[in-house]
C-alpha cells in the first residue's frame, strides 16, 4: 500500500500544532507549535527536533492539527530532521493499536521499533567510525569540524557538538555524518557488535590498459612482487573481486609487500563495508519439487486465503512446511508484494537464509536486534521504498515501515518467544502481526507442528482457514517415542541417573551406525543446587529469591535471573560444614558425563553460555550439519525448526523438569517442546527414535506425545481451559506489582484490587506472589484478571486499570512502585 506523504499549503500560514512521540516511558504525547519557517517541511511520520525537560530529542509526528491546546501554551518545535516521513501513516496506526491493546505509550513502541540510529538525544554519544578514513572531501564545513574533533577524540558528547558548531540546530549535522558512516551513536555501542569490514584491492586505473600492464611486468624487479600481482590478476578474474585476505593467502605475502605495491600505486587498498550474513546474487535457481502432499497443502492454503486472511497451516515435523513457505512467496514476489517471515528466535535465522538465499538472492533481507545500528537503518530505509521485497526477522521485524506487504508468514506460530516480556510493549508478535497484515489487506500465514491452542481453537471455529500435513516429506516415518522410568535406576551415585543404561546403550548404537546424537536438557550450567550435606542449606542470590546455579567451567556460582556471579561456597552459613553435594545436572553437566563415556566422540554444547557471539549458533550448526559433531547437548536451542539429516536418536535427559512448571499451559507447553525435540531425529530415512527419561510415567500427556497425537491434546486441554477460565475462553490480563519494599508493593496491589472489584470481583485473582517473588531486588506481586471475551468489558477493565495506576501514583508514597500490566501473558 503505497502511501502518499501528508504536506500542509502555507499559502495563509495559519497556526499549525505537531501532536508528537518522543521515546520516552510518557503518558500521553505533547504538542508543539510549527513555527512558519517549518510549515512547509513537516510531515506525518517525519522525526522533528524537539525539547523537553531542558532535553533535546528526535521525536515522530504523529498528527498535524490547527487547533491549539487550550490545557498549556505550546513550545516551538527546534527543527526537521527528515525531507521524507521515516514512516508511513499505516504503521503509526499499527502503534496507535498496540497503545490501546496491550496498554503501553507512544514513547514505549517507538523505543522499541526504531534502530538506535534513527533515536537521537542530548545524552547521546557520538563515536568515531575508525573505518571511515580520513577522507573528508565530501563533508561540508560542519560536519568537517564534527568529523575533525570526532577523528582526534574518538568520541563527542552532543553537548560538545553543540560548543562546536555555536549553534542549537546540530541534528542534521549529526544525520548526515551517521548517513556517510563518519560515526556511531553510542546506545547500542555498548555491545560488542561492530561494523564489519573488508579490506577489497583493485589495480590502479593507469594500468587498465594492456600496453601499460604489459611494461609493468617487464620493468618489476620484485619478485614476490610480481607473484602478488600474477595473483591479483588471477582472483580478479575467476571472483570478479578481490579482498585482501584472499590475495595475501593465495600469493603467500606479506602486508609489507603488499603495501610496497600500494605505495607504487600499482594497486589500490579501499575499505568497504560488508553484510555480516553474505546474500547470494541469482545464479541457477534450483526447481522446487513439491509432493503430492505440499502441493495439495498449498493449493488449500491459496483457496483458504481467497476467503480468510489468515490461515493455519498444521504440519507435522520433517513435512516440508518451508518449501511451501517458499512457493507463496515466490507468488507474492512475482505480484511486486513484500513479504514479511517471522521466526522466533534469531538463533533460527542462520540456517532459514542459507535455504532462502538459494531461491531469492539478494532480494531477501534479515532484520534483528543483533544487526549494528547502520545495518538496521539501512535494511530499514531499503523496506520503506520497497528495495527490499522479502524480509526475515524475530519479532522485531514486524516495526518495519513496509509500503506493499502481501503476505506474513509466522513459522513456529506457537513459541513462545514472539511474546515480549520486558520492557514494554509486551506485546505478542502473532497477534499483532494479524492486525499490522488487515492494516494492508494482507495474509497471515501460521505455521506449526504443534500450534498454540488459541490458534487450533480459532481455526476449528472458522476464524482460521486450516490446512494440514499429515506426512513427512519422501513418506518418511515419525520417530518412536520410548520412556525410560528412572525410578527403577536406583542407584547412590545421581550421576548415574543423568544418562540411564537404556539411553547410553541408544548413544553408542547411533555412533557406530555413524549417526549423530542429540540430548535435550533444559537446565544450563553444571549443577543447579549447591546443598550443605550437614543441614540442607543452599546458597542464594543476595538479590533475588533463587537458588544459584554452579558453573565448573568459571568455577563460579551464578544466578540466572540476574546474572550476578559468587565464589564457589565452600563453608556453610547454616552451620558451618565444609561438606557440599552437587544435585541435579545442567548441560555442562551432561557433556562432561557423555565425554567420560564416549572419549572417542566428538561432542559439543548449545546454551547460553557457550553461544554469546553473533555468529557462534551459526558456526556451530555448521559444523554440526557437516558432521563434524557427533554428540550435541544443549537447551530450547536445539529443538527450535532446526533440520539435522543425520540425526537418528534424541534423548530428553530430565521430562520431569519439563512436565513440574507452575503455569496453566504446562501441559501444552510439554508437548510442544517433547514433539518438537522428537522432530529432530530421522527426518530424511525415518528411522529415528526418541528416549524420554521420566519417573512419572503415567503423566496423561505422554501418551500424546508418544501417539504424535496433537488432536487429543487439544481436546484434553480445552475442557480444562474452560472450566477454569483461561483462553482461549477468556482474556488474560496481568498486573504485576515491584518495590523494593515488600509491603509498599503489597499495599499498591490491594488498592489496585479494592478499585477493580467494584466492577470486575467475579474476574479477580490475587493479589498473591509469584514462586520466584523478589528480582534484582524489587520484591513482586501480582493480580490475575481473567475476563470473558466481551470488547466492551474488557476495554473497560483497560480504562480503568490505566486510571488506577495515576490514582496509585499520584501517592507519594507509591510513586516509585513499578505497575506493568501484561495482556495476553504467556
Amino acid at each position: 500500500m503505497n502511501t502518499p506523504s501528508t504536506t500542509f499549503s502555507t499559502t495563509e500560514q495559519p497556526p499549525l500544532y505537531a501532536i508528537v512521540i518522543v521515546p520516552l516511558y510518557l503518558p500521553t504525547t505533547y504538542t508543539w507549535r510549527v513555527p512558519a519557517t517549518l510549515i512547509n517541511k513537516i510531515q506525518i511520520g517525519a522525526r522533528v527536533e524537539v525539547s523537553l525537560r531542558n532535553k533535546k530529542y528526535a521525536g515522530i509526528v504523529k498528527a498535524l492539527v490547527a487547533q491549539k491546546p487550550s490545557a498549556f501554551e505550546p513550545k516551538d518545535l527546534l527543527n526537521v530532521l527528515d525531507e521524507n516521513p521515516i514512516l508511513y501513516p499505516v504503521q503509526l496506526q499499527f502503534w496507535q493499536w498496540m497503545t490501546t491493546y496491550y496498554m503501553c505509550t507512544d514513547g514505549e513502541i517507538m523505543q522499541a521499533a526504531l534502530p538506535a540510529n534513527l533515536k537521537l538525544s542530548s545524552e547521546s554519544v557520538l563515536v568515531w567510525n575508525e573505518a571511515f578514513g580520513t577522507n573528508f572531501t565530501d563533508l561540508d564545513a560542519s560536519e568537517y569540524l564534527i568529523a575533525e574533533a570526532l577523528e582526534m577524540r574518538k568520541e563527542l558528547k552532543l553537548s560538545e557538538v553543540y560548543a562546536i558548531l555555536d549553534t542549537t540546530h546540530v541534528y542534521p549535522v549529526i544525520k548526515k555524518l551517521i548517513d556517510k558512516q563518519v560515526c556511531f551513536v553510542w546506545e547500542e555501542l555498548k555491545e560488542k557488535y561492530k561494523v564489519k569490514t573488508e579490506t577489497y584491492i583493485l589495480l590502479h586505473p593507469t594500468y587498465h590498459q594492456e600496453e601499460k600492464l604489459s611494461a609493468l611486468f617487464a620493468d618489476q624487479r620484485a619478485p614476490k612482487q610480481m607473484e602478488l600481482l600474477l595473483s591479483y590478476l588471477h582472483l580478479f578474474k575467476t571472483e570478479g573481486y578481490v579482498t585482501q585476505q584472499q590475495l595475501l593467502q593465495k600469493s603467500n605475502a606479506t602486508s609489507a609487500q603488499l603495501k610496497a605495491l600500494v605505495d607504487k600505486k600499482i594497486l589500490i587498498s579501499e575499505k568497504k563495508s560488508i553484510d555480516r550474513i553474505r546474500l547470494l546474487a541469482y545464479g541457477d535457481i534450483p526447481a522446487i519439487t513439491l509432493s503430492n502432499a505440499q502441493q495439495t497443502a498449498l493449493e488449500a492454503i491459496q483457496n483458504s486465503f481467497a476467503q480468510k486472511p489468515v490461515c493455519l497451516l498444521h504440519g507435522v515435523t520433517a513435512s516440508g512446511k518451508t518449501m511451501v513457505y517458499i512457493k507463496l512467496i515466490e507468488a507474492y514476489r512475482q505480484q511486486k508484494k513484500q513479504v514479511l517471515y517471522m521466526l522466533p528466535e534469531i538463533a533460527l535465522t542462520a540456517q532459514i537464509i542459507r535455504r532462502l538465499q538459494v531461491y531469492f538472492g539478494n532480494d531477501i533481507a534479515i532484520y534483528h536486534s543483533k544487526f549494528n545500528p547502520n545495518e538496521r537503518v539501512e535494511i530499514w530505509n531499503k523496506v520503506k521504498t520497497g528495495q527490499t521485497q522479502i524480509v526475515l526477522g524475530a519479532r522485531s521485524s514486524l516495526f518495519l515501515p513496509f509500503s506493499n506487504l502481501g503476505l506474513i508468514i509466522i513459522d513456529e506460530e506457537h513459541d513462545n518467544s514472539y511474546k515480549q516480556q520486558d520492557p514494554a510493549p509486551r506485546y505478542h508478535a502473532r497477534d499483532a502481526a494479524i492486525y499490522y497484515a488487515s492494516l494492508f489487506g494482507a495474509q497471515v500465514l501460521l505455521g506449526s507442528a504443534t500450534p498454540s491452542i488459541e490458534s487450533y481453537y480459532n481455526a476449528l471455529q472458522h476464524k482460521y482457514g486450516l490446512v494440514t500435513l499429515t506426512e513427512r516429506y519422501g513418506n518418511v516415518s515419525l520417530p518412536t517415542i520410548e520412556l525410560i522410568d528412572v525410578k527403577k535406576m536406583l542407584s547412590n551415585d545421581a550421576n548415574k541417573l543423568a544418562i540411564t543404561p537404556e539411553l547410553t546403550a541408544a548413544i553408542a548404537a547411533s555412533l557406530a551406525q555413524k549417526k549423530q546424537v542429540i540430548l535435550f536438557q533444559n537446565r544450563r550450567g553444571y549443577s543447579p543446587y549447591w546443598l550443605c550435606q550437614n543441614c540442607g542449606w543452599i546458597p542464594q542470590c543476595a538479590h533475588c529469591d533463587v537458588t544459584l546455579t554452579f558453573h565448573k567451567s568459571k568455577n563460579k556460582l551464578s544466578c540466572h535471573y540476574c546474572g550476578t556471579t559468587y565464589p564457589v561456597v565452600i563453608t556453610c552459613a547454616a552451620c558451618g560444614s565444609h561438606h557440599f553435594l552437587q544435585k541435579q545436572f545442567g548441560t555442562e553437566k551432561i557433556e562432561e558425563l557423555v565425554a567420560e563415556q564416549f572419549p572417542e566422540a566428538r561432542i559439543a554444547r548449545m546454551d547460553l553460555d557457550t553461544i554469546k557471539g553473533k555468529n557462534d549458533h551459526d558456526t556451530l550448526i555448521q559444523q554440526f550439519e557437516q558432521q563434524k559433531i557427533d554428540i550435541l547437548v544443549g537447551t530450547q536451542m536445539v529443538v527450535k525448526g532446526l533440520d539435522f539429516e543425520h540425526v537418528n536418536l534424541v534423548g530428553i535427559i530430565d521430562g520431569d523438569g519439563i512436565l513440574n512448571f507452575t503455569d496453566f499451559r504446562v501441559n501444552e507447553r510439554a508437548f510442544q517442546l517433547m514433539e518438537q525435540v522428537s522432530g529432530r531425529a530421522g527426518r530424511k530415512d525415518g528411522n529415528g527414535s526418541v528416549l524420554i527419561q521420566i519417573s512419572n510415567v503415567l503423566h496423561p500427556v505422554l501418551k500424546f506425545v508418544q501417539a504424535h497425537h496433537y488432536e487429543n491434546l487439544y481436546h484434553f486441554e480445552l475442557e480444562g481451559r474452560k472450566n477454569y477460565g483461561y483462553p482461549p475462553f477468556f482474556r488474560i490480563i496481568q498486573l504485576t506489582f515491584k518495590h523494593r519494599d515488600k509491603t509498599i508493593a503489597e499495599q499498591a496491589a490491594h488498592m489496585m484490587l479494592t478499585e477493580l472489584a467494584k466492577d470486575f470481583a467475579p474476574y479477580l485473582n490475587g493479589p498473591a506472589q509469584p514462586p520466584v517473588d523478589r528480582v534484582r531486588n524489587l520484591h513482586i506481586w501480582e493480580v490475575l484478571i481473567k475476563l470473558p471475551k466481551q470488547s466492551s468489558l474488557i476495554n473497560h477493565c483497560k480504562q480503568t486499570i490505566k486510571h488506577q495506576i495515576a490514582v496509585i501514583q499520584s501517592n507519594p508514597l507509591y510513586r516509585s512502585v513499578m505497575i506493568q500490566p501484561d495482556v495476553d501473558p504467556c
